[in-house]
């Protein structure tokens, strides 16, 4: 009865490890830090965090960024990982 219990366990964790695996290559995901920040996932090894002020000047910013990377596109390097 205990290694059925066992088993049945083994299967549900490798069930479970696998659908973090999936999640986890899907791309970008979004968090609240403990700190009320917003974290971005799946960018690099760590997470970019910043506070709302933050983000909503970042994204004002948006065509500006693009520009600069297409003005500067000569000069920047590209990761082989998707972005």
């Amino acid at each position: 009865m205990a290694d059925e219990d066992l088993q049945k366990e083994i299967e549900r964790l490798r069930a479970e490890n696998e659908a973090l695996r999936r999640s986890s290559s899907k791309g970008l995901s979004l968090k609240v830090s403990e700190k009320g920040a917003v974290s971005v996932y799946g960018l690099g090894r760590f997470p970019v965090t910043l506070y709302k002020e933050q983000w909503l000047r970042l994204l004002d910013m948006a065509d500006d960024i693009k520009s600069f990377i297409a003005e500067n596109e000569a000069q920047l390097k590209s990761k082989a990982t998707q972005l």
